[in-house]
């Protein structure tokens, strides 16, 4: 659908910004050009080294996921469903995934003559099963922000705060589409239009997002993202697990202090909230000023819970001239640019160039 009418995202509140005049003149940009952000994914598991999968790490320039997911079913003469990845990843990247694909039994592919423009097949072996959505542990990215001014450049106290204490876990704005388009789409769904799987999913998706972004911006404003309160639910790091906590003790403060755990917030859907008291109260007030959003998830979707934190694993920092090079790992579903905006007001050059996905 036409999304000239979408309305602008909001500037979510940031957590970490020194000064508003140093917020205002910190700009840079980024993914001038593509080697500016480099993506490594990390599945976390071992291979079996036999079944019907061939697992098969990419390198991917200028190309998204799903495409490279077609040519992969192409070269093997299979349906594009037996081929399997863990999550998209930005095509105005250089990035390393794994895909699975299928193979017939007796079957065999020579991946040494898989040839595509901005591809190349970096390790190939084998696995017992096909490689799911949100299979993938984590990502580590290698980013380029180019012409930040000397007199603003981020402090060593702020990029040492954000590797200690982590970032508010918004969804970045590719959730949303070009436009903030994946949000029309959704409110189009939830007036009766009939639409196909792949979009249904982006616009459920992006609806979620939305509300989400708002309660953790209430929570960012009133200091604490980054603490429990009573009545929150807490979510393990990395693993999604979800507690309630009545009153968080001194053990849980601790933990929270170490990234081990870190407050949730939720993702709306029908079913009762998990969390009490004024989280509870927050979150509810949240969802009512986005009431279409809000009734249609619940005629969609399960409520679930995101973590409001994000912790950003080996963070590292080096500076070449005006540019600063960040390193860090993120769980699956962390955005990197939720990291990047805590830092620098950026523009991003792919923008320009459509959607990242």
């Amino acid at each position: 659908m036409s999304t000239a009418a979408a309305s602008p995202l909001p500037n979510w509140r940031r957590a970490w910004r020194e000064t508003v005049a140093q917020a205002e003149h910190s700009r840079a940009h980024i993914r001038a050009q593509t080697s500016d952000f480099q993506v490594r994914e990390i599945l976390g598991y071992e291979f079996s080294g036999d079944g019907e999968h061939d697992y098969l790490l990419i390198e991917k320039e200028h190309a998204n996921t799903t495409w490279v997911a077609q040519q992969l079913a192409v070269h093997a003469g299979i349906p594009p469903r037996d081929v399997g990845f863990a999550g998209l990843k930005d095509r105005h990247s250089v990035s390393r995934q794994w895909f699975s694909v299928r193979r017939p039994a007796g079957a065999a592919t020579d991946w040494s003559a898989f040839t595509r423009p901005g591809l190349g097949v970096i390790e190939s072996t084998r696995h017992r099963r096909k490689l799911r959505r949100g299979a993938h542990r984590a990502n580590c990215f290698n980013i380029a922000v180019r012409g930040l001014n000397v007199s603003c450049r981020p402090s060593d106290a702020l990029l040492q705060g954000i590797r200690e204490q982590g970032v508010p876990n918004y969804f970045g704005e590719q959730r949303f589409g070009q436009a903030g388009g994946n949000l029309e789409m959704a409110r189009s769904l939830f007036r009766g239009r009939r639409l196909s799987r792949l979009q249904r999913s982006m616009a459920l998706s992006a609806a979620r997002a939305y509300i989400f972004n708002h309660i953790l911006e209430q929570r960012v404003e009133d200091g604490s993202w980054n603490q429990l309160l009573s009545g929150d639910c807490a979510s393990l790091d990395g693993s999604g697990s979800i507690f309630p906590v009545n009153e968080p003790d001194k053990e849980l403060r601790q933990r929270v202090t170490l990234l081990d755990v870190h407050p949730s917030g939720a993702l709306w859907g029908k079913g009762p909230g998990a969390c009490r008291g004024q989280v509870a109260v927050l979150e509810q007030r949240i969802a009512s000023d986005f009431t279409d959003l809000a009734a249609g998830l619940e005629q969609f979707t399960e409520q679930a819970r995101r973590p409001l934190r994000l912790a950003a694993r080996l963070f590292e920092w080096r500076w070449d001239d005006d540019t600063l090079w960040l390193e860090f790992t993120l769980t699956r579903g962390g955005f990197a640019t939720a990291v990047l905006r805590e830092i620098v007001d950026y523009r991003d050059a792919a923008a320009s160039m459509g959607n990242v996905e």
